[in-house]
């Protein structure tokens, strides 16, 4: 898990310096927190529109996936902020395997979830659908009987 962290900050520390020596070769004299502006603000659009695409095709499969995108990403950034947080501190052992382990939790409990949700649903639609048969049943029946009464 530490090697894994210290390559993605070798890989972040290169790209905020080649950011910089890109800005300076343009003649840009930007400050530190100019520069976070304008690289977090265009990269968080690019990730907007990302998203937004995506998104907009997966709400036609329903809210419920959406849902679960946003609730696994936030999971993500939180169990590694426990585990960053726990090796800051020396309050327990920063390990690739717990951020696994929890997310395994989460995906278990989810499926149990989504089970009991298809069942549920499953059978609010085999209701509706013998209620609305009966009620044309009954609906034509006494046209019927109207009918043959004359």
């Amino acid at each position: 898990m530490k090697e894994a962290l210290l390559f993605i900050v070798e890989l972040i520390n290169d790209f905020h310096d080649n950011i910089i020596h890109l800005v300076e070769m343009a003649g840009f004299q930007l400050t530190d927190k100019q520069l976070h502006f304008w690289i977090i603000g265009i990269f968080g659009m690019v990730i907007f529109f990302i998203t937004h695409v995506v998104f907009k095709y997966i709400a036609k499969f329903g809210i419920l996936c959406i849902s679960f995108i946003y609730t696994m990403t936030v999971l993500v950034v939180i169990v590694f902020a426990i585990e960053i947080q726990q090796k800051i501190t020396n309050r327990g052992n920063m390990e690739f395997e717990d951020i696994v382990q929890g997310l395994w939790g989460f995906l278990a409990l989810f499926f149990a979830f989504l089970s009991i949700y298809i069942v549920y649903k499953g059978a609010v639609k085999i209701m509706e659908k013998t209620r609305s048969q009966k009620g044309r049943k009954g609906k034509s029946g006494s046209r019927m009987s109207r009918y043959h009464s004359s």
